[in-house]
C-alpha cells in the first residue's frame, strides 16, 4: 500500500491517548497494588521505577520507532527488516489473537455486574434465600455473599474444568454485548479508534480522582494507605521482588504484542515518538501508584470494618460468658479485658479460648488479593459497606468497563494491522474485515461463558502470552541491536526526529535490556519446571473456597500447546523462506530487482517534486538540473545497495 495511502492520526494527541488507553488497563488496578502488598508496600516503588528506567521506557520507545520508521504492522514490519522475520510479527499476532478471546470475557463481567447495580438493594449485599424460605443458602452462608454472587450468580461455575454444564445465557449475551461494543469502536480503523481514546483513556482517571476523594473519608482509609506508603526493605533482598517488578513493568506496557508498532504506524513520518515514549510510560506507572494509593484507602476501609467487627464478636462473646454489663467491654478496650478476665477466670476462660477469634488489623491489610478475586470480590465487598453503594458500584465498574475496552482497542489493533497490509485482505473495507474478525473472536470465545469457563480463562491469562511475549521481545531488541545495528537504526531516528539518540537509549539496547529479558526468560522457564504440575484453583461449594486442584492431561496438554503454538511462528516462517529461496533461486533474485525498481522510482518521483517546488522557489533551473542528476544517480547506488543487503 503506498505511503500516502494509510490512514494517519488526525493528531500526535490521539497517538498519544490511544497508547494511554491501551496501556493503562485493568492489570494497574487489580496486579499492581497486590504486589506492592506482597513485596512491602511503598519498598516495592524502588526496584519497579528502576525497571521502568533500564526495560520499560527503552523498550516502548524502540516499538514505536520501528512501526512509526516502516508504516506498517508487526508482520510487515519485521519482514521488512528481514523475510526471515516476518514468524516474529506472527508470533505477536497469534498472541494477540489469544488476548482477545479471553480479554472480552472481564468486559462482560463488568457489564452483568453494572447492570446488577441498579437495584435498591445490591444483590452481593447478603445472601439470598433457599428454596424453602427458612434461611439463607449454604453456599452462600459457607463463603460470603460477593464470593457466593461471583462464583454462583456471574460464572455459575462448575466444581472442576473436567464439568461442563453449557453456556450461561446471561454471560454469552453481556459477551456478545462486549464484542459489539469492541466492534463500534474500530469499525472505521484508526478514524474510529482516534474518536474514541478521548473518553476510554480520560474516564477512568475522573472516576479514580472520585474514588480517592470518597476513599480518603472512609473510616480506616489512612491505616490502608500508611500500610502502603510503609516500606519493608527487607523485601529487596528477595528476588521474586525484583523478577515482580520487572515483569510488571513489561506487562503494564504491552509490549511485544504488535499494538504499539501498529499505532505508531498511523503516524507522521515526523512524529516526535521519542518524547510520547516518555510521557505514556510515565502516565503509565503513575497511574499504577494513583490508583494504588485508591486501592489501599479501600483496603483500610474494608480490613477496619473487617477488624472491629472481629472486636465485636469477641466483645459479644465475653459479655454472654461472664455475664458482664453492658458497658464494661467496648471495642477500645477487649483486649485488656480479655487479659483481666485470663487472670481472674483461668479455668473458665481455659474452655472459651477455643472460640475466641484472633482480632488483628495487621493481618487484615497484608491479605493479599489479585486479578478477579480483587476486581470482583474484594471491591464488592467494599462498596456493599459505603452509603449509596449503587452510585459507588456503577462508577467503579463503569471504570473497569473504561479500562478493559481501552485495552481492546490496542489488543485488536494488533491483529487487523498486520493482517491488513496483506494486498488480498487490504481490498476489503475496514467495516467488513473488522465484523469478520469480531464475530472469530466472539465464536472462538464463547467456551468463556460456560460452567467451565473461568478456568479455561486462567489457563490463558496464565500460559497465553507470558512466554511468548518474553522470548518475541528478546528476539525484537536483539535483532535491532545486533542485526540491523544501532547505528543503522540510530540513522533512521534521525531520520525522523532530526537528531539521533543519546546515549542512554543505546546503552539500554545494546546491553541492559536485553540481559534484563535473558533474565526474566530463564526465571519463568526454570520456575514452570521446577513448579512441577500446573494446578488452578477450583470452587469447592461444599466449603465455600476454592482448592488448588492439578490440571487433568488434556488441560497440560493444552498449556503445551499454548506455550508453543505462537512461538513456533518464529523458526517456522524462517524454514519456510529458506526453503523458498533454495527451491526458487531465480524467483528471488527477481522479486529483489523488482522491489529495487519499484523503490528507485518512488524515490525518484519523489526528488522530482521536491526539487521542482525549490526550483519555482528559487528560480533556478541549471542549478536545479545539475543537483537533480547528481542526487538521483546517488540514490540509485544507495537504493540498490540497501534492498540486496537486506534481502540476502
Amino acid at each position: 500500500m503506498a505511503k500516502d495511502a494509510r490512514d494517519n492520526w488526525e493528531s500526535p494527541m490521539q497517538f498519544v491517548l490511544a497508547c494511554v488507553s491501551y496501556a493503562v488497563g485493568l492489570g494497574n488496578v487489580w496486579r499492581f497494588p497486590y504486589l506492592c502488598q506482597m513485596h512491602g508496600g511503598g519498598g516495592f516503588l524502588i526496584p519497579y521505577l528502576l525497571m521502568l528506567l533500564l526495560e520499560g521506557v527503552p523498550l516502548f520507545y524502540l516499538e514505536l520507532a520501528i512501526g512509526q520508521k516502516m508504516r506498517l504492522g508487526s508482520i510487515g514490519a519485521w519482514t521488512a527488516i528481514s523475510p526471515y522475520l516476518g514468524g516474529l510479527g506472527l508470533a505477536s499476532v497469534v498472541t494477540s489473537l489469544y488476548l482477545c478471546l479471553y480479554y472480552n470475557i472481564i468486559n462482560a463481567w463488568s457489564f452483568w455486574y453494572l447492570f446488577h447495580s441498579f437495584q435498591s438493594v445490591l444483590p452481593w449485599a447478603a445472601c439470598p434465600v433457599n428454596s424453602n424460605r427458612t434461611g439463607p443458602i449454604e453456599e452462600c452462608e459457607r463463603a460470603t455473599p460477593t464470593q457466593y454472587f461471583f462464583y454462583r450468580e456471574t460464572l455459575n461455575i462448575s466444581p472442576s474444568i473436567e464439568e461442563n454444564g453449557g453456556i450461561h445465557t446471561g454471560q454469552a449475551l453481556c459477551f456478545l454485548l462486549a464484542w459489539v461494543i469492541t466492534y463500534l469502536f474500530i469499525v472505521r480503523g484508526v478514524k474510529s479508534t482516534g474518536k474514541v481514546v478521548y473518553f476510554t483513556a480520560t474516564f477512568p482517571y475522573v472516576v479514580l480522582f472520585i474514588y480517592l476523594i470518597r476513599g480518603m473519608t472512609l473510616h480506616g482509609a489512612l491505616n490502608g494507605v500508611k500500610y502502603m506508603f510503609t516500606p519493608k526493605m527487607e523485601e529487596l533482598g528477595n528476588p521474586a521482588t525484583w523478577i515482580n517488578a520487572a515483569t510488571q513493568i513489561f506487562f503494564s506496557l504491552g509490549l511485544g504484542f504488535g499494538s504499539l508498532i501498529a499505532f505508531a504506524s498511523y503516524n507522521q513520518y515526523h512524529n516526535n515518538f521519542e518524547r510520547q515514549a516518555i510521557i505514556v510510560s510515565l502516565i503509565n506507572s503513575g497511574t499504577s501508584i494513583f490508583s494504588s494509593i485508591v486501592t489501599f484507602a479501600i483496603y483500610g476501609f474494608k480490613a477496619t470494618v473487617n477488624y472491629e467487627n472481629c472486636l465485636e464478636r469477641t466483645r459479644i462473646l465475653l459479655l454472654n460468658t461472664f455475664s458482664l454489663a453492658e458497658d464494661s467491654i467496648t471495642i477500645d478496650n477487649v483486649f485488656e479485658m480479655i487479659e483481666k478476665l485470663n487472670t481472674t477466670f483461668p479455668e473458665q476462660f481455659a474452655e472459651l479460648s477455643s472460640k475466641l477469634e484472633d482480632c488483628n488489623l495487621e493481618s487484615e491489610l497484608s491479605t493479599a488479593v489479585e486479578g478477579t478475586g480483587l476486581a470482583f470480590i474484594v471491591y464488592s465487598e467494599a462498596i456493599k459497606n459505603m452509603p449509596l453503594s449503587q452510585l459507588w458500584s456503577v462508577l467503579y465498574f463503569f471504570m473497569l468497563l473504561m479500562l478493559g475496552m481501552g485495552s481492546m482497542l490496542g489488543n485488536i489493533t494488533a491483529i487487523t494491522t498486520p493482517l491488513r497490509d496483506f494486498k488480498v485482505v487490504c481490498r476489503i473495507s475496514n467495516e467488513v474485515f473488522n465484523g469478520i474478525v469480531c464475530v472469530v473472536c466472539l465464536l472462538l470465545g464463547l467456551g468463556f461463558t460456560t460452567t467451565s469457563g473461568n478456568y479455561w480463562f486462567t489457563m490463558f491469562n496464565d500460559y497465553g502470552a507470558t512466554f511468548s511475549l518474553l522470548l518475541i521481545v528478546l528476539i525484537e531488541v536483539i535483532t535491532v541491536s545486533y542485526f540491523y545495528g544501532i547505528k543503522r537504526f540510530e540513522k533512521d531516528i534521525e531520520d525522523m526526529l532530526g537528531h539521533r539518540p543519546n546515549w542512554y537509549w543505546k546503552i539500554m539496547w545494546g546491553g541492559v535490556s536485553p540481559l534484563l529479558l535473558i533474565a526474566l526468560f530463564l526465571f519463568y522457564v526454570i520456575n514452570y519446571i521446577r513448579g512441577g504440575t500446573p494446578t488452578y484453583q477450583a470452587w469447592n461449594k461444599d466449603v465455600g473456597k476454592s482448592e488448588q486442584t492439578e490440571y487433568p492431561l488434556f488441560g497440560q496438554a493444552f498449556i503445551g500447546l499454548l506455550l508453543v503454538s505462537s512461538v513456533s511462528c518464529i523458526p517456522l516462517t524462517a524454514l519456510y523462506v529458506f526453503c523458498q529461496r533454495r527451491k526458487h533461486p531465480q524467483r528471488h533474485k527477481q522479486q529483489r530487482t523488482g522491489v529495487a525498481h519499484q523503490l528507485e522510482s518512488k524515490t525518484m518521483a519523489f526528488i522530482m517534486d521536491y526539487r521542482m517546488e525549490q526550483w519555482q522557489n528559487n528560480n533556478q533551473p541549471f542549478v536545479f538540473s545539475f543537483v537533480f542528476l547528481c542526487e538521483a544517480k546517488l540514490f540509485r547506488i544507495f537504493i540498490m545497495e540497501k534492498i540486496l543487503m537486506f534481502s540476502e
